[in-house]
């Protein structure tokens, strides 16, 4: 039989819309796709010389468990130098990604029943680390009028004595916003840890992104190098981590993962030390996407209350056409031909709503919002 807790993980529904589209393409269809959040650059050319320079090193071995000394010190120096918060290189786990800090930390944190609050809409799989290690995920609405952003009062009538954490994302997937100065650091005063997803810093346009350790030390960041310096497969994140948490979540990080890949630390440290000008760049890019893309998403009849500024996603208000996103991303998908992510994916007040990914040329994003655009005449009139 296979087990219960693996039958009741809920599909990643992103990936259910991308593998449709693949399917498609295979079939001959051109796919414009706009639902998948990995940046469309190459990584950094200081970043590659890094990893081929480990590789002529032969540094392909294992490494610590807790990561490259040198990528730890490098990562501490960086956010002291961002954000002005000091913490010590011991306190820094270099993952291969932040999906395996995310299950190491909430492994490490939570007893069977104990409780972590997170926003709806949210990451889609957030509920699923904190359900699959015994956990119980608890949603706190957040409305497109509010820039969907947490309110601390409805987060601390939320609060018991199971709960253990509060997870923030700032700015966030899947709605681009950033939580406000004043209302994370309310949220650091309440009694649970918070954990503060950290993986769009470096993606934010209007505004300045914060860190969670700038208003306190009860909290755990998550971090990486995928999203800002467009290196997803390299497969490297960090978790950061209070001290007494240290030694067990590198336990966990032993006997499951070992390590991060050596070659990929390598080219972390080249990323933080000489890839600033690189994502400068990018992000100058990402900026002109997005204004274009919410200029013309307000132009096919889509809902943007409050404008993001931040990560590279616009989730707007579908309702108009359709209160069944899941229905409409892949209606969108069949005759449009281009690839969206239903709202649904990101839990139940996200319901109505679609998100675009502006990680693409501006040429396929312009090529898929006029696809769009047709469709949605067309459905408005049938």
């Amino acid at each position: 039989m296979i087990s219960e807790r693996t039958q009741k993980i809920k599909p990643f529904i992103v990936m259910d819309v991308l593998e449709k589209a693949h399917s498609m393409e295979r079939a001959g269809i051109d796919v414009v796709h706009l639902e998948v959040g990995e940046p469309d650059f190459d990584t950094p050319q200081c970043i590659k010389e890094a990893a081929i320079r480990a590789v002529e090193n032969g540094q392909t071995h294992y490494t610590h468990s807790l990561g490259l000394i040198e990528l730890r010190e490098a990562i501490c120096h960086y956010y002291k130098q961002r954000y002005g918060v000091f913490f010590e290189p011991d306190q820094v786990i270099v993952t291969s990604g932040t999906s395996p800090a995310m299950f190491m930390l909430f492994a490490a944190l939570l007893e069977s029943g104990d409780k972590v609050i997170i926003s709806d809409p949210h990451y889609a799989c957030y509920p699923n680390f904190v359900r699959f290690v015994g956990g119980e995920p608890v949603t706190v609405p957040v409305y497109e009028d509010d820039g969907f952003q947490f309110r601390p009062e409805i987060i601390e009538q939320k609060l018991d004595a199971k709960t253990k954490a509060v997870l923030i994302n700032s700015p966030s997937n899947p709605t681009g916003n950033l939580l406000s100065k004043e209302r994370m650091e309310a949220i650091s005063n309440l009694s649970p840890y918070v954990i503060s997803d950290e993986i769009y810093h470096g993606l934010v346009y209007e505004g300045e992104e914060h860190s969670i350790l700038e208003y306190t030390d009860r909290a755990f960041v998550l971090n990486g190098f995928s999203k800002a310096y467009a290196m997803t497969g390299w497969r490297l994140g960090y978790l950061l981590a209070p001290k007494p948490f240290v030694r067990a979540i590198q336990k966990v990080q032993q006997n499951f993962f070992i390590s991060a890949s050596a070659i990929s630390q390598w080219a972390g440290i080249a990323a933080l030390e000489g890839a600033a000008p690189d994502v400068a760049k990018m992000r100058s890019i990402y900026d002109e996407r997005r204004k274009f893309m919410i200029k013309r998403l307000k132009e096919i009849g889509f809902g943007i209350t409050v404008e993001p500024t931040g990560a590279f996603y616009v989730l707007a208000n579908a309702k108009r056409f359709s209160g069944d996103s899941y229905k409409l991303a892949f209606d969108i998908l069949e005759n449009a031909h281009v690839g969206v992510t239903p709202g649904v994916d990101f839990g139940a007040n996200a319901q109505g709503y679609i998100r675009f990914s502006y990680a693409n040329s501006a040429d396929n994003i312009a090529e898929g919002l006029d696809r769009i655009e047709r469709y949605m005449a067309q459905l408005t009139t049938s």
